[in-house]
């Protein structure tokens, strides 16, 4: 235990570091954090000028678009959720990975890791800083759990010489908190509460132990005087200055005597553990002055914490939209001036159009009859007024100022800025006009996420930075055999229980998490409502096609509330599941059958037309046969016409018929051959065709039946298998 004046200067040294952070940038930042915050609310005019506009029955109007552009580039972050896996390197392998990897879902389930992101990004988007809080804690878990928190940027102060991004480059870092009494004995006991609540002695950084305002939900509030108001004990009024600062000390190390690796070793580890791991990896154990994190805590006059970290990194994260070595720029800062302009610009289009309305009167003295200058004043501007005058002539209203050309103008201007300082423009908002096609709208929002590609891609480094401290803690605190419960994002998937560091017969252990090597691979999908819409179209798309998307695809992306119960009820039995495939290998032969079919149809078109070919050629051919033979017997006949008629000679035109006669007989009894042996194998072909069919129903009818049978013993096997331990229970 550390002495009094050991403590005091502990103390001493905390305050003054956490003076200089504080004096060197971060109470600038504070104060353009809390002016972001107000434009993003809608409080955008300054509290003296607007009452001195109010009473001058000024108008002073927020318009406020910084609250639209900021909903739309949240909108984009909570549309591109992180998917982080893990890829082994080295002294591991892609089985442990996927351990690894559902570690780390059951982890991210656990602290609702897409709230605590959107979280940090809204921070980050609007003040310029986010900061994620990763740690061990055991409260809820006697092993130790990873915990995953949002903290107010306000609170985190960084190294104010730093100028990298990776908090690994820092030189420390400090968060305040605020806690009451209660709270800093629960957490450090109660004789630290004690001593901080009488006081002590006095310190030179006293008065920054007891803040008067600070950020709740009531705003930035006063706290009351609580011997007369309620429990001081349970005001969250005390500064608690936890710093994490490197200092240099002497560690102990593995050492890799082929590859000169040097990783250093928990300090958690047990003696016994350090030399089983030695052994096993066939490391050397050195010791090495490195720099190494140590924890302080103080508040008031008591040091609450002083002792060395458990982890090898800070437990704050950052996230910065834009980064600059070592400016961080949100969004909504760079709005500001634009936003006064479109307030005041407009404010004063409608005050000028105000006092058009009633811009006063020229009155000669005693001329008003039924009221007093006073009244007119006040009811000049009333419809329908009557004035009572000795002489018209003496009363005139006073011409109104014109509205300045281009008046209009400024405030059209100014909405334009906003666009163009922001990169979201009304097709990111959803506010295009009704005769833009839609391909133009798709383009100009893909423009938009072009814009808003640097905050994302510092957003996608702070996931992995988040990643590798997860890897990190989870290497080193789950070290003990314990039993995790996962369950995965698709709605048939039941929950798992994975053991890890489960010791085996052969001394090992399986699914061992504290060995190896991992890379660390962030991508980016849309969230799950957009991912799903775009998933069931594709799907349905497929199916039109003919793709065979089974049905549970299709109701797993679908919006339907009670698709759960319907993936459920479309889980079939095995035996339904062999029906099913029985059933679609008899749909299959039938189609063959029926292909077989229409090409024997085909088949017997193509004879019937090749026989009709072969008929018209040989009508055609024995046309011209007939030609020529009737031309050379006419040639014939016309010599021997001169000839002496008394030895006369047989008819050429009979002969010729009958030579046709016997031909055509012989044609046709060639075809009528040819017709029959066609018939014959065409009846073949169809009673093998019919056989088939017959056999291939008669295949799946028996086979029906005994499925059925099958199904009908069963369903007796498990009611006889009832009734005895019905009998037994009555």
């Amino acid at each position: 235990m550390a002495s009094p004046a050991n403590n005091a200067q502990i103390i001493k040294d905390n305050f003054g570091r956490y003076a200089y952070l504080r004096d060197n940038g971060h109470l600038n930042y504070v104060k353009k954090a809390n002016k972001c915050d107000d434009y993003f609310q809608g409080l955008q005019w300054d509290p003296i000028l607007k009452r001195r506009l109010e009473a001058q029955g000024k108008p002073a109007l927020t318009i406020n678009k910084t609250l639209a552009t900021l909903a739309a580039v949240m909108g984009e972050q909570l549309n591109n959720r992180a998917d982080i896996s893990f890829k082994p390197l080295k002294g591991t392998t892609q089985e442990l990975a996927d351990v690894m990897n559902k570690v780390y879902i059951q982890i991210a389930n656990e602290n609702k890791m897409d709230w605590v992101e959107a979280n940090v990004a809204d921070d980050g988007f609007i003040t310029g800083r986010g900061f994620y809080d990763v740690r061990v804690t055991f409260d809820e878990n006697m092993k130790g759990q990873v915990v995953i928190k949002a903290l107010n940027p306000r609170n985190v102060l960084i190294d104010a010489d730093a100028e990298e991004y990776d908090p690994d480059t820092w030189k420390d870092v400090i968060v305040t908190r605020w806690m009451s009494l209660n709270d800093i004995e629960l957490n450090y006991g109660k004789a630290k509460a004690e001593r901080i609540r009488k006081g002590g002695n006095s310190l030179p950084f006293d008065y920054d132990s007891v803040d008067r305002e600070h950020q709740t939900f009531g705003g930035f509030v006063v706290p009351p005087d609580y011997s007369a108001y309620g429990d001081e004990a349970t005001s969250r009024k005390y500064r608690i200055i936890e710093r994490q600062h490197k200092k240099l000390k002497h560690a102990w190390h593995f050492v890799d005597p082929v590859s000169g690796e040097v990783r250093p070793i928990p300090e958690n580890w047990t003696t016994a553990r350090i030399k089983k791991v030695a052994k096993a990896a066939q490391v050397e154990i050195v010791q090495k002055k490195v720099e190494m994190i140590r924890w302080t805590v103080t508040c008031y006059n008591t040091v609450l914490h002083d002792e060395w970290s458990p982890y090898k990194h800070f437990t704050i994260v950052p996230y910065f939209p834009f980064f600059r070595h070592g400016a961080t720029i949100g969004i909504v800062e760079n709005l500001l001036s634009a936003q006064d302009l479109l307030n005041k610009s407009t404010s004063q289009e409608l005050h000028i159009v105000n006092t058009t309305a009633n811009s006063g009167w020229k009155v000669k003295s005693g001329s008003l009859h039924n009221m007093t200058i006073e009244e007119l004043e006040e009811r000049g501007a009333e419809t329908g007024l009557v004035v009572e005058l000795d002489d018209p002539s003496n009363l005139e209203k006073i011409t109104p100022n014109q509205v300045p050309t281009g008046l209009d103008r400024v405030g059209f201007k100014a909405d334009e800025f906003i666009k163009q300082i922001s990169g979201v423009s009304d097709s990111a908002r959803g506010f295009d006009r009704a005769d833009v096609a839609a391909k133009a709208i798709q383009a100009k929002q893909a423009a938009g996420s072009i814009n808003l590609a640097k905050p994302m891609d510092n957003l996608a480094r702070t996931r992995h930075l988040v990643a590798k401290r997860v890897l990190d803690l989870v290497q080193t605190f789950y070290h003990e055999e314990r039993l995790l419960l996962i369950t995965g994002n698709r709605l048939d998937a039941q929950t798992q229980e994975i053991k890890v560091n489960q010791a085996t017969p052969e001394g090992t252990f399986a699914n061992d998490l504290t060995i190896g090597d991992y890379s660390i691979t962030v991508t980016t999908a849309p969230a799950k409502t957009n991912f799903q819409e775009s998933q069931f179209m594709e799907a349905l798309e497929l199916r039109k096609i003919g793709v065979q998307i089974p049905d549970s695809v299709l109701i797993q992306n679908s919006s339907l509330s009670n698709k759960d119960e319907i993936v459920q009820q479309q889980q079939k039995t095995p035996e339904q599941q062999q029906l099913e495939q029985q059933q679609m290998q008899l749909d299959m032969q039938m189609q063959q059958i029926e292909m077989e079919e229409k090409k024997t149809k085909a088949m017997v078109n193509r004879a019937n037309a090749m026989l009709a070919l072969k008929r018209a050629t040989n009508v055609e051919a024995a046309t011209e046969k007939l030609v020529a033979e009737t031309d050379k017997i006419e040639a014939e006949t016309g010599i021997q016409a001169q000839a002496p008629q008394q030895n006369q000679l047989p008819d050429p035109m009979q002969l010729m018929q009958m030579g046709m006669k016997r031909r055509e007989m012989q044609n046709r009894e060639k075809m009528d051959r040819e017709k029959m042996q066609y018939d014959r194998d065409l009846k073949e072909r169809d009673f093998n065709r019919k056989q088939q069919e017959s056999d291939a129903k008669l295949q799946m009818q028996r086979e029906q039946m005994a499925m059925q049978m099958a199904m009908q013993q069963q369903q007796q096997a498990a009611q006889q298998n009832q009734q005895p331990s019905t009998t037994g229970g009555a």
